[in-house]
C-alpha cells in the first residue's frame, strides 16, 4: 500500500504539475497586470470596509477563515520538511509560488463570488459551483466535489489532529486520547455551527496566533541580525544552483518549495474559494483581492518566519534523493516541528517545546475547522437537498477520523494528504485557466467604477457574464434603493 501511495504521489506531483502551478500563476500575474502588487494597500483597506449580514460573513471574517485554512501545520512542519528535502533554496521557491499564486488566488476567489449560491440561509460556493455554472461541465464539478469532500473530511483534518496530539504529548505529557477528545468536542461546538460561527472564532484566534508566532520569530531574527545577509545569500544561491553543497538537489529545491508552498498557502488549490464565497460583499473583486493578500500573510510572513528561525540557528539537516546527509547539523532529529523547536530552544530553551506545541495547536485547530467547513460546503453541493441525517453521518465520520488520527502514530498520512491536495489543485488549476475571463471582466469593471469615484457594485447582466449567481440581482437592487433614499 505504501508503494502505491508513493507512486500516486509522484504521478500527481510530477514536474508537469509543478510547471502548471508556476505557469498558471505567471499567466494570471501578467493577465491581471500584476494585481498582487498594484493593489496591496487597497487589499488591506478592503479587510475592514464591509460588514457581515444574516446570509454572509464580513470580508475580514472570510479572510480569517481563509488564513485559518492556510496557516497551519504546513507553516511549521511543511517548511522544515521543504528545507530537509530541498535545502535552503526551497524557501525561495516557496516565496515564488506565493507571489505568483497570489494572482491565482485572486482569480479563484473572484470566480467563487461570481457563482456563489445561497443554501439554508447562508452563502456557499467554491470550485464545484463555478465549474458547473461557468464551464457547464457537471461531471467535472462532481469530480472536484467528491475528491475535496473525501480529502477535507478524512485526510487533511487527520494530519492536523495528529500533529496537535503529538506536540501536546511531547510538551505537556498529556495522553493523545485526551487531546483527541478535546479536539472533537471543540469541532462539534464550532464548525457545525456554520460559516458565521467559524468566521467569528477565526477573526479572534487567527490574528492572535499568527501575531504571537511572528513576534517570537522577530525576536530571534533580531538576536541574529548580523547573519541576515549571509542567510538570504544562501537561500538565493541555493535556489539557482549556485551553492555547490546543494547542487545535487537543485530539482528538489524547486519541487519541494512549490509542493510545500501550495500545501501551506493553498493558492490555486481550490480550498480558499469556499471561504471567499461565504463573504458578504458588493463586488466579487473585493473578496478576490482580500484572498490574494491572505497568501502573502501565510507564506511571506509566517512561513518565512519559520524558515529564518531554522536557518539562523542552523537547526536543520538536509538529505539527498537517496536519503543520505548533505548537511548534518542535528543528527537523528526527524524533519518536522522538531527543527523549529530546536531553533527556538537555542535562545529560549525553557519554553521552546511548549511554545511550539501551543502555536501548532492554534494553527492546526483553525485549519481543521476550515477543512471541515470545506467538506460541509461540498456536501451541500452534492446533496442539493437539506438532508440532515446524511449530514450528521458525515460529521460523525469526520469526528471519528479526527479522533483516530489523534491517537495514532505519524505514518503515511502526509503522503495521503498530499495526494488529496494535489488532485484538488490539478482540477482547480485547469478549471480557472478555462474560466478566468469572467474574473478579468469583473476586474475591469471594478477599476472603471473606482475611477468614477464609486463604491463598485457588481451587475453581471450588464457585463454579459452568463449563469452568474442571481444573488447579484438582489445586491444591485439593494444598492439602488440605498442610493435613492440617501
Amino acid at each position: 500500500m505504501e508503494s502505491i501511495i508513493k507512486l500516486a504521489n509522484s504521478i500527481i506531483w510530477s514536474n508537469v504539475f509543478i510547471a502548471l502551478c508556476l505557469g498558471a500563476g505567471l499567466f494570471f500575474t501578467i493577465r491581471t497586470n500584476f494585481v498582487q502588487i498594484r493593489y496591496v494597500r487597497h487589499m488591506v483597506k478592503l479587510l475592514f470596509t464591509e460588514g457581515s449580514s444574516e446570509r454572509g460573513v464580513s470580508p475580514f471574517q472570510a479572510f480569517s477563515m481563509a488564513i485559518a485554512g492556510r496557516v497551519g501545520v504546513g507553516n511549521i512542519v511543511g517548511v522544515a520538511t521543504a528545507i530537509a528535502a530541498g535545502g535552503p533554496g526551497a524557501v525561495f521557491w516557496m516565496w515564488m509560488i506565493a507571489f505568483l499564486g497570489s494572482a491565482s488566488a485572486f482569480v479563484e476567489s473572484t470566480l467563487a463570488q461570481i457563482y456563489k449560491e445561497e443554501k439554508n440561509g447562508q452563502y456557499c460556493g467554491g470550485p464545484a459551483f463555478y465549474i458547473e455554472h461557468g464551464i457547464n461541465k457537471k461531471w467535472f464539478a462532481l469530480l472536484f466535489s467528491i475528491i475535496t469532500l473525501i480529502s477535507c473530511a478524512l485526510f487533511l483534518p487527520s494530519i492536523q489532529s495528529n500533529s496537535i496530539s503529538i506536540s501536546i504529548k511531547n510538551a505537556f505529557d498529556v495522553p493523545q486520547w485526551i487531546t483527541g477528545i478535546g479536539i472533537c468536542i471543540f469541532l462539534a461546538l464550532t464548525v457545525f455551527g456554520g460559516a458565521k460561527k467559524i468566521g467569528r472564532i477565526s477573526q479572534v484566534i487567527v490574528p492572535f496566533m499568527a501575531g504571537a508566532y511572528i513576534i517570537m520569530a522577530v525576536i530571534i531574527i533580531a538576536l541574529n541580525i548580523k547573519e541576515v545577509p549571509a542567510i538570504f545569500g544562501l537561500i538565493f544561491r541555493s535556489a539557482f544552483n549556485l551553492e555547490s553543497a546543494f547542487s545535487g538537489i537543485f530539482g528538489s529545491a524547486i519541487a519541494w518549495g512549490v509542493k510545500r508552498g501550495i500545501y501551506s498557502n493553498e493558492a490555486g488549490q481550490g480550498t480558499a474559494p469556499h471561504a471567499a464565497a461565504a463573504s458578504e460583499t458588493s463586488h466579487p473583486v473585493k473578496q478576490g483581492l482580500v484572498q490574494a493578500f491572505s497568501v502573502y500573510v501565510d507564506t511571506l510572513f509566517v512561513c518565512t518566519a519559520t524558515a529564518l528561525m531554522i536557518l539562523f540557528t542552523h537547526q536543520y539537516n538536509v538529505f539527498d534523493n537517496a536519503g543520505d546527509y548533505i548537511v548534518k547539523n542535528i543528527p537523528g532529529v526527524e524533519a518536522g516541528s522538531e527543527y523549529t523547536v530546536n531553533a527556538i530552544a537555542v535562545h529560549f530553551p525553557l519554553i521552546a517545546s511548549q511554545f511550539i506545541a501551543i502555536a501548532l495547536t492554534f494553527f492546526a485547530i483553525t485549519t481543521t475547522m476550515s477543512y471541515v467547513f470545506i467538506a460541509e460546503s461540498n456536501f451541500t453541493y452534492l446533496s442539493k437537498q437539506k438532508n440532515i441525517i446524511l449530514r450528521w453521518v458525515m460529521r460523525a465520520i469526520i469526528l471519528a477520523a479526527v479522533y483516530y488520527a489523534a491517537i495514532s502514530k505519524p505514518s503515511t498520512a502526509w503522503d495521503i494528504g498530499d495526494i488529496g491536495v494535489g488532485a484538488m489543485a490539478w482540477i482547480n488549476f485547469i478549471a480557472i485557466l478555462l474560466l478566468y475571463k469572467p474574473a478579468m471582466i469583473a476586474l475591469d469593471d471594478y477599476n472603471k467604477q473606482r475611477k468614477k469615484g464609486k463604491d463598485p457594485v457588481f451587475n453581471p447582466k450588464e457585463l454579459n457574464i452568463k449563469n452568474a449567481s442571481p444573488i447579484w440581482d438582489r445586491v444591485v437592487k439593494e444598492r439602488e434603493y440605498k442610493d435613492k433614499h440617501q
